[in-house]
């Protein structure tokens, strides 16, 4: 089925989340969606899908004008919706999942639903059993299950929010085999990922968006007289730009003994596992950790400030042994953590700066002249835009970042952040990691997570990528380029030595 939308428009609040999208989806193709982070893909295909309005713009299905105010309206329309983490009845079994959204009172069809059920899995080569738990079903499999739900619903359009993330290369390839295959029943799909590899293998043609935007369309197969290669171009697209020079020159030293030593770490969270590579940091090195958000970069960033205990492995920082040990040793041993969520994980809503540091003491009685004393030190070394009474819900999303920046302790041997300077102006950006590299000259080192790539090589002495479950090994910023950095972000990583 035709799918077209035209002059998309999408705005959360100041946020433009599409700006003037149009996108073409021939029937009987399968067509990429591929951007970064934020670029606007799942904010477009959710209109589409009828679980988001947009704000102005058309959308056309087999050529004619539709309006789409629900994802019922939607599946009405031929237009079914497949989310990274499928909607499905886990207190249900498989069969009562597949009759669920079905016409009809629910006991009548399940005779006919149960054969409708095995015709298709025979057709697709899926293997689920009708009387088996969802709990018991891997992700790949529940996938396989919303598929057909949506195809016994008649659905002639299918979208696929990142479908490949977290299921094993056999179910892979199942789920690649039917999306040929409903292709050549005529049928469209639309494939958002952030993975050049599964694109290339997959899609007919692939449309690239960046920062709301659409910025190119590319044919996958058939016909292309360009002598630049297809990934060399979608890396072009995706990131528009040759990465910042880098801003630390000269690394720390290697030393004998290095203040953080990972051995054989493993850690699961979210249904995710994560394997990282031996790693030894020096005082006053900072690793910047690049990849699409959800990536595993956070779970790395928990476990070494003591929040997420590893499955297996070795933390040893300053030569001490801290794996399974509680956060309050973490503290001690001069390791601070600050999350990207600043009001939810890092400042405490309803509360004033000046309470804020007065929970940083530790006698059973606070000393509130010394709180207030410390605070107002506090706003003007950090220049703060408030007062001691302010609430930290009334700052600036800068000026919040700069509070949680002040609330960390010194000296710090280690310093994990989440995005240090999302979502701030330049002069703060600057000014934060102008207190940042401060902290390296007295030996603290750094891992920091960060959405934009010119922040990692700007100010990284070495970076670690993670993609889709894999985590490369340090590479040296001198060594890195915009290419090399797409290509690894999207799912190309190996080949990098396993041991540094």
């Amino acid at each position: 089925m035709k799918i077209q939308l035209l002059n998309i428009h999408k705005r959360f609040g100041t946020v433009q989340a599409n700006r003037d999208v149009s996108l073409l989806v021939e029937a009987g193709t399968i067509h990429g969606l591929l951007g970064e982070n934020g670029a606007g893909k799942s904010t477009l295909v959710k209109i589409l899908s009828g679980f988001l309005r947009c704000d102005q713009g058309e959308i056309r299905v087999g050529g004619q004008p539709v309006q789409i105010g629900s994802p019922a309206a939607a599946i009405c329309l031929g237009i079914g919706m497949l989310h990274q983490d499928p909607l499905d009845f886990p207190s249900l079994t498989v069969l009562e999942n597949f009759i669920a959204g079905q016409p009809g009172r629910f006991g009548l069809r399940r005779r006919e639903s149960l054969q409708r059920l095995r015709k298709l899995c025979e057709e697709f080569g899926f293997d689920l059993n009708p009387d088996g738990a969802i709990g018991e079903l891997t992700v790949g499999e529940r996938q396989q299950l919303e598929i057909l739900r949506l195809l016994s619903l008649g659905i002639n359009t299918l979208i696929l929010d990142e479908p490949t993330t977290g299921i094993s290369a056999s179910q892979k390839d199942l789920l690649f085999a039917a999306l040929r295959r409903l292709a050549e029943q005529g049928k469209s799909v639309i494939f958002v990922s952030h993975k050049l590899e599964d694109v290339e293998r997959l899609c007919d043609w692939v449309t690239v968006m960046r920062q709301g935007q659409v910025v190119g369309t590319l044919p996958v197969r058939g016909e292309d007289d360009s002598p630049v290669p297809l990934e060399q171009r979608l890396i072009e697209l995706m990131f528009g730009r040759e990465l910042a020079a880098p801003g630390r020159i000269h690394p720390p030293a290697t030393t004998a003994d290095p203040l953080l030593e990972l051995r054989s770490l493993l850690l699961r969270q979210d249904h995710v596992t994560l394997g990282l590579p031996n790693l030894r940091v020096q005082a006053g090195e900072v690793i910047g950790l690049a990849g699409l958000e959800g990536s595993g970069q956070r779970q790395l960033l928990l476990a070494c400030a003591g929040l997420l205990p590893p499955l297996q492995g070795q933390i040893l920082l300053q030569g001490q042994e801290m794996a399974g040990r509680p956060y309050a040793e973490y503290l001690r041993r001069g390791v601070g953590y600050s999350p990207a969520d600043r009001l939810r994980e890092g400042l405490i809503p309803g509360l004033t700066l000046q309470e804020h540091f007065a929970l940083q003491q530790r006698d059973p009685w606070i000393n509130w002249p010394l709180a207030r004393q410390r605070t107002q030190a506090a706003i003007e070394h950090f220049s703060i835009r408030g007062h001691t009474h302010s609430r930290v819900e009334q700052l600036s999303g800068g000026n919040q970042q700069r509070s949680q920046l002040a609330l960390l302790p010194t000296p710090l041997t280690l310093l994990l952040m989440e995005h240090p300077t999302r979502g701030l102006d330049i002069e703060s950006a600057l000014w934060i990691w102008g207190q940042l590299l401060e902290r390296t000259q007295t030996g603290t080192a750094i891992f920091f997570a960060s959405a934009d790539l010119d922040e990692i090589v700007q100010y990284s002495d070495r970076v670690m990528v993670f993609s889709g479950g894999q985590v490369s090994q340090p590479i040296p910023v001198a060594e890195l380029t915009v290419s090399r950095l797409g290509q690894m972000i999207g799912g190309k990583i190996h080949g990098i030595p396993t041991e540094v």
